[in-house]
C-alpha cells in the first residue's frame, strides 16, 4: 500500500477533525412545498444554534428566509418540530427566545401574531386565509402544561380552543374542501408509539368544532400522520398488525392500503414528521424501513399496486410530494443527509442542499455493515459495524483495535445507516464503532420495540454487551480497549452498561440519565410517564427505579467516565450528571467532567460540539494509552 504507514490504533492522523466537522456541517429538517417553492429547516453550528427557514423556486437558488435575530423553534413537548408553516408565499413561524407566532409575508419583515405569554405552538396548518389550527401549549398556570389544539386569528392572534381535555394532541390536518379535521391524541402513561387515538370533525363555516367521533387507534394501537388525499380520503399509519403500515378510512370502514413486514411509520418525538405524501389522488410516494434501512416506492390507491423506486439512499425521511416531484431528506453510508428534489416522471435526482460540503476521500471513509447477534433469551439483535479505516496506516501486527458501542437516544429510536461524520472522526483514526440498534429500537416492528418493556437498563445494556463481545470473539476489537458513550437515553444506558457488566473500560455519558427516580420527578410533561412503560409505575415500583439507577450503585462502577452536560437541559438536568461525577471522584475512580452554558438537550453551538469531540478523544487516549497524531485541547481527568 502506497505511503502507508504503521501505528498503533487510536493514533493514525486523520483529515477528519472536529474543526471540519463543525465548519462545514448544518443540520436539515422540515420540508415544506407552497406552490413552485421548496422550503426546509437549516440549524446553523456556525450561527450559535440558529434555526432557519429556507427557500427555492424555480431559478434553483436557496434563499435565507428568516433572517437574524429570529430562530425558528418550537419548544412543544420540549424537542419541538413543526415550528413553521408557508402558505401563498407567507410564513407563520415560533420564535425560539419567546414562543411567540410570527408572520413573514414576501418582502417584509416578521411581525407577531400571537400576543407575549407563556404559551408554545407548534404542528399548525393553515385554515382558509384568515385562521391556523395547532397545537398550543399552555405554561401560564401552575403545575403541568396544558395542551390543546386552538384555532388562532392570523389577524388578531385571538384563540379559541376547539378540543381539550387529553394529555396531548398533534397532527391537525383540514380536508381539501374545508369541511372536516382529522387530529391525534393520547394520555398518560402513554407515548405516541405506544398508543394514540385519531379523531376527526365537522368544522362550522364560524370556525366551531362539531360532530368529533374516534376513527381508529387506542391504548395499544399507534396512529402515526393522518392526512387527507386530494380527493378528500382520510389516510393514516397503524401499527395494528405488529408493522405500522397504510390505511384509508373511506365510507365508515377502514382498510389497509398494502401490509407487509416493514415500518411505514416512525416515533413521533417531533411534530411534522412525513413517511408518505400524494402525488395525486390516485398515487402515493410513501417511504419505509426494513431492518433499517429506508426505501422509497409508489402506491396507486385504486388498484394497491405498490412500485418500488430505486435510490441511492438508506435513509429517507420528511417525504412531501406534488403532482410533478418528491422531495424528501435523505443519507446514505457516502453521502451526507440532504435535501433532494426528484422529478416522477423520469425519476431524476437533484441534490438541492447537502448537510455538509465536506467531500470524504473514500480511502478514509469506513462503510458499515449490517450485522445480527445473538443476544439474552435466545434472541437476534442488530447493529451496524464500522471497521477502522484509513488507507495511509495500518496497525501493528497482532494488535486489535479499540472499540467504541454507541447506544442510540429515545430509547424509542434507532441508529441510522448513513454517513456520520462523528463516527469517521473516530474508524479514520483507527478506533472501530459498533452502533448498536438493542431490543427497543424502531424499524423493527412492535414485537422488537415493545422488548424494552420494563426493561430498560436490562435489556438494552444486554444487547450493547453482546454485541461488543459478538465483535471480540470475532477478532474485531480489543477486549481490554472496550468503551461504551450514548446520549440521553443512550447516556442512562451506558452509565447501567459501566455500572452492571464488567466488559467495558470507559464510557462517555452526553447528558445521560443516572437517577431514574429523579427524571420520573422532574422531567417535562411529555416524558414525564415515559418510565411508566420502560420501567414501571413509579409510586408502586419504586424499588425498580432505585435497583436501576446507577447512582445508587457506584459501589460496582470501576473504570474511568467523561460526562458531558448543557446546563439549560429540561429533559435530563445538570444534576444527574454532577451527582455521579461527586460520587466518581469520592470513590478515586477517574472522571471528567465538561459542562455547557447556554446548551439544554444536545449542543447546538459549533465551539461546543468541537470541544466535546476532542475532549472524549482525548480522554479515550489517556485511558487507553494511545498518542494521538495531533494535540488536541486537554481535559482534567480527576483521580487519574
Amino acid at each position: 500500500m502506497k505511503n502507508c504507514k504503521v501505528a498503533p490504533y487510536g493514533s493514525w492522523k486523520s483529515p477528519i477533525t472536529s474543526d471540519l466537522i463543525v465548519s462545514e456541517t448544518i443540520e436539515l429538517g422540515q420540508i415544506a412545498l407552497d406552490g413552485n417553492h421548496i422550503y426546509w429547516l437549516e440549524m446553523r453550528p456556525a450561527e450559535g444554534g440558529r434555526y432557519v427557514v429556507v427557500k427555492q423556486g424555480p431559478e434553483g437558488i436557496p434563499v435565507d428566509v428568516t433572517l437574524p435575530p429570529f430562530n425558528v423553534r418550537t419548544r412543544v413537548h420540549e424537542y419541538g418540530g413543526g415550528s413553521y408553516v408557508v402558505a401563498a408565499g407567507t410564513v407563520y413561524f415560533s420564535h425560539f427566545p419567546d414562543q411567540r407566532l410570527y408572520r413573514q409575508g414576501p418582502g417584509e419583515q416578521p411581525q407577531p401574531i400571537t400576543p407575549e405569554a407563556a404559551f408554545r405552538y407548534a404542528d399548525g396548518v393553515i385554515y382558509g386565509r384568515e385562521k391556523m389550527i395547532c397545537v398550543r401549549e399552555d405554561h401560564t398556570g401552575e403545575g403541568e402544561a396544558v395542551n390543546t389544539l386552538v384555532s388562532i386569528d392570523l389577524e388578531d392572534g385571538d384563540s379559541t380552543v376547539l378540543v381539550s381535555g387529553n394529555d396531548f394532541y398533534s397532527s391537525p390536518r383540514v380536508s381539501p374542501d374545508g369541511h372536516h379535521l382529522a387530529w391525534l391524541t393520547w394520555n398518560h402513561p402513554n407515548m405516541p408509539w405506544d398508543g394514540t387515538e385519531l379523531w376527526m370533525g365537522n368544522l362550522g363555516t364560524d370556525g366551531s368544532l362539531y360532530d368529533t367521533r374516534l376513527v381508529a387507534g387506542g391504548s395499544n394501537e399507534s396512529i402515526f400522520q393522518p392526512e387527507w388525499s386530494p380527493d378528500g380520503i382520510l389516510y393514516f399509519v397503524s401499527d395494528r398488525t405488529g408493522w405500522w403500515n397504510l390505511y384509508c378510512f373511506h365510507d365508515s370502514k377502514i382498510d389497509p392500503l398494502h401490509e407487509m413486514d416493514a415500518e411505514f411509520g416512525a416515533p413521533q418525538w417531533l411534530f411534522k414528521l412525513s413517511t408518505y405524501a400524494f402525488q395525486s389522488a390516485e398515487r402515493t410516494i410513501l417511504t419505509y424501513a426494513q431492518k433499517g434501512i429506508w426505501y422509497l416506492a409508489s402506491l396507486d390507491t385504486e388498484t394497491g399496486s405498490f412500485h418500488p423506486i430505486d435510490t441511492p439512499y438508506t435513509s429517507i425521511e420528511y417525504l412531501r410530494a406534488s403532482p410533478d416531484c418528491a422531495v424528501f431528506r435523505a443519507s446514505s453510508p457516502t453521502e451526507p443527509k440532504s435535501i433532494v428534489r426528484m422529478d416522477l416522471s423520469t425519476f431524476k435526482i437533484d441534490v438541492l442542499r447537502r448537510s455538509s460540503t465536506v467531500a470524504i476521500d473514500p480511502e478514509y471513509l469506513s462503510l458499515p455493515q449490517a450485522i445480527e447477534f445473538p443476544t439474552e433469551n435466545g434472541l437476534t439483535a442488530h447493529a451496524f459495524y464500522y471497521a477502522p479505516k484509513n488507507d495511509h496506516f495500518q496497525p501493528p501486527e497482532g494488535e486489535k483495535p479499540p472499540l467504541i458501542v454507541m447506544s442510540h437516544g429515545g430509547p424509542t429510536d434507532a441508529a441510522a445507516n448513513r454517513l456520520n461524520l462523528r463516527i469517521q472522526y473516530w474508524t479514520s483514526r483507527g478506533v472501530s464503532v459498533l452502533d448498536v440498534n438493542y431490543g427497543g429500537s424502531t424499524g423493527y416492528g412492535r414485537t422488537y420495540r415493545e422488548r424494552l418493556n420494563t426493561n430498560w437498563g436490562i435489556v438494552d445494556v444486554d444487547d450493547c454487551v453482546n454485541g461488543a463481545q459478538y465483535l471480540v470473539n470475532h477478532d474485531h476489537a480489543d477486549c481490554d480497549r472496550l468503551a461504551i458513550r450514548g446520549g440521553s437515553a443512550g447516556g442512562y444506558t451506558t452509565l447501567c452498561a459501566l455500572t452492571f457488566s464488567n466488559l467495558f473500560r470507559a464510557g462517555a455519558s452526553y447528558y445521560g440519565v443516572s437517577d431514574t427516580e429523579a427524571l420520573a420527578r422532574e422531567t417535562h410533561k411529555f416524558e414525564s410517564h415515559y418510565l411508566d412503560s420502560l420501567i414501571g409505575p413509579y409510586l408502586e415500583r419504586r424499588d425498580l427505579y432505585k435497583e436501576r439507577s446507577p447512582i445508587h450503585h457506584v459501589e460496582h462502577l470501576s473504570c474511568p467516565v467523561i460526562f458531558f452536560q448543557g446546563l439549560e437541559d429540561k429533559i435530563v438536568l445538570p444534576n444527574q450528571a454532577e451527582m455521579m461525577v461527586e460520587a466518581l471522584q469520592k470513590k478515586g475512580i477517574p472522571v471528567a467532567y465538561v459542562p455547557f452554558e447556554g446548551e439544554q438537550h444536545g449542543f447546538r453551538r459549533s465551539e461546543n460540539i468541537k470541544r466535546a469531540l476532542d475532549a472524549e478523544l482525548y480522554f479515550y487516549a489517556q485511558i487507553f494509552g494511545f498518542v494521538l497524531a495531533d494535540p488536541v485541547e486537554p481535559v482534567e481527568i480527576k483521580n487519574l
